[in-house]
């Protein structure tokens, strides 16, 4: 997949365009993208996704900030995996919030990308103050003989729309078992091993630590089943780890910073400090709680290893000697 960012002027077309954040990536955004590449293979042309970096929230409202369900990478990685073809990264800041409806169809969408045919939720909205919206996209196209479709909200079967809003509700509540049936996928999040506190491997228990900013939108605090996904170098393939994973600021230790850490099930060796890796959450298994002794707490965590294993379908393991810890 090309990526190409705005600015500079990418000059792609012809082409079947898509517009969005794609913030999740759920089944909803799913729905479009695959319309648009089905059109685009009809008529033998790229299929081409225009994004928005950063999200329009952050720059009118600053002071309200929302961390992204997912990281750009991700993103980039869904849309490619969706068969898009070309993502042009738009800039987006408070002069180009300035662009009109007008401006932003007849320059970027018809003049820079060339779009012959336009797919969008029937939700969409663009311009200066939100004023263009699906019907407006369609009658000017019209002029520039420009098809548009506009497809109508996926929903679940309560009726309720898939939405990123929907999944940060159940991320807020833990609720990741449900997450991952609206994203079609577990919840991932993606970032940096660091260097932590090591208690973990002082108590037999070694982790892989992620900062808790710019990795996606973190679950509430509390422990969870999921998979530590380590990618292959010069390679798309990667390799799924049975982890437990743990998120707060680790009361039994009085710490205040919150982190997100990660014990691959059985294994003591590994050295992923500085490496990329990604997390994905299968299922809630307890909230972080302040065990009254450190004794209650090995007790715990053995188990939530067993939870865990049960719940991943995995061997069940237990906590290692510490003195046989060599990384983490």
């Amino acid at each position: 997949m090309d990526v190409r960012y705005c600015p500079p002027d990418p000059q792609v077309g012809p082409s079947v365009v898509t517009i969005g954040i794609f913030d999740g990536f759920h089944k909803g955004h799913h729905a479009i993208v695959q319309e648009t590449v089905r059109i685009a293979r009809e008529r033998s042309i790229p299929a081409v996704a225009l994004t928005f970096e950063p999200h329009p929230r952050a720059v009118h409202c600053p002071e309200h900030q929302l961390p992204m369900i997912t990281t750009l990478a991700d993103r980039l990685s869904r849309l490619e995996a969706a068969g898009i073809d070309i993502v042009v990264i738009q800039k987006y800041d408070l002069a180009y919030a300035q662009t009109t409806p007008e401006a932003f169809i007849r320059d970027q969408l018809i003049g820079q990308l060339g779009a012959q045919a336009i797919v969008v939720g029937t939700d969409v909205r663009f311009g200066r103050d939100n004023a263009g919206d699906g019907e407006f996209l369609r009658n000017y196209c019209q002029n520039y003989g420009v098809d548009v479709y506009l497809l109508a909200d996926l929903v679940s079967g309560s009726g309720r729309r898939y939405s990123s809003t929907w999944i940060r509700e159940l991320l807020d509540a833990g609720n990741v078992r449900k997450a991952a049936k609206i994203l079609g996928r577990p919840h991932r999040l993606r970032g940096v091993v660091q260097h932590g506190f090591k208690r973990g491997r002082e108590l037999g228990f070694p982790t892989a630590n992620l900062p808790s900013d710019g990795i996606g939108e973190v679950p509430c605090d509390g422990v969870y089943a999921g998979w530590l996904v380590r990618m292959v170098p010069d390679s798309t393939a990667t390799v799924l780890l049975p982890a437990v994973i743990s998120i707060g600021s680790n009361p039994q230790f009085n710490a205040t910073q919150r982190t997100v850490e990660a014990h691959v099930l059985g294994r003591s060796d590994l050295n992923l400090y500085g490496e990329d890796i990604a997390i994905d959450f299968v299922d809630y298994v307890r909230p972080m709680m302040k065990m009254d002794s450190v004794e209650q707490l090995l007790t715990q965590m053995d188990d939530d290893l067993r939870k865990t294993a049960q719940i991943l379908g995995v061997p069940v393991s237990y906590r290692v000697n510490p003195s046989d810890v060599t990384a983490g």
